[in-house]
Formats: C-alpha cells, structure tokens, sequence
C-alpha cells in the first residue's frame, strides 16, 4: 500500500510516518518507481507505535520495545532488558503523577483562598 492509504489506515500523518522511517521504525519496501510500499506489517508497526506512544513512551524507548513484540497482539518476549524499560516507564508515570496531584493541590489552594474573599 502507498503512504497515503497507510496514513488513512493508521490515523498517522504522511510526515510522521516518513519520520519513523528516517528514525528506523519503519522499513518500506520500494517499487520499481521508487514509490514506498508499506505492507500490513508496517501498518501493525504504526499501531504498536500509536499504543506505545499513548503510554508516554518516546520514540527512543518505542525503538527499545518494538523488537520484543511478537505476533499480532502487544505481546511482548520477556527480556532484562525490557523489563528494566518498563520499570523506569513507571517510575516516569508516577513522577508525573505526583507532580499533577502537587499542581492540583496548588490549583486547590488558590481557589480556597479567592473563596475566602
């Protein structure tokens, strides 16, 4: 399929999705015209990288897991390696958490203060 149809299919721009080959994600193959010709592989791979990426990770950390996943599902094969990703993943999440419950808190304390008025 051509990056347009893969673009529609996936919801990804045609400029994200050339990103992602630049940065390796994605590897097309050419046709005799040297048109990219994406495979339902690569739509699976745009997929996995939308869910991964919907979890906060970068594109750096996306490129650490995408290897490990295996059949058509986000299965992962377990690794040290993957593991150790996934628990510095959490911690990151549950940083930001924290700083969103202290900005809230915050948030939650002006607003207490402009009642008192």
């Amino acid at each position: 399929m051509k990056i347009g149809t893969l673009s529609k299919r996936t919801g990804v721009s045609i400029r994200m999705l050339r990103y992602y080959e630049a940065e390796g994600l994605l590897k097309p193959q050419r046709t005799a015209s040297g048109y990219r010709d994406y495979d339902l592989a690569e739509e699976r791979t745009v997929e996995r990288i939308r869910l991964l990426g919907s979890a906060g990770m970068t594109l750096a950390t996306i490129q650490q897991f995408l290897p490990c996943i295996r059949g058509d599902g986000p299965v992962f094969e377990p690794c040290d390696e993957l593991r150790e990703v996934l628990r510095e993943q959490i911690r990151l999440v549950d940083q930001k958490a924290e700083r969103l419950v202290e900005s809230r808190n915050v948030l939650e304390r002006f607003l207490r203060e402009i009642d008192k008025r």
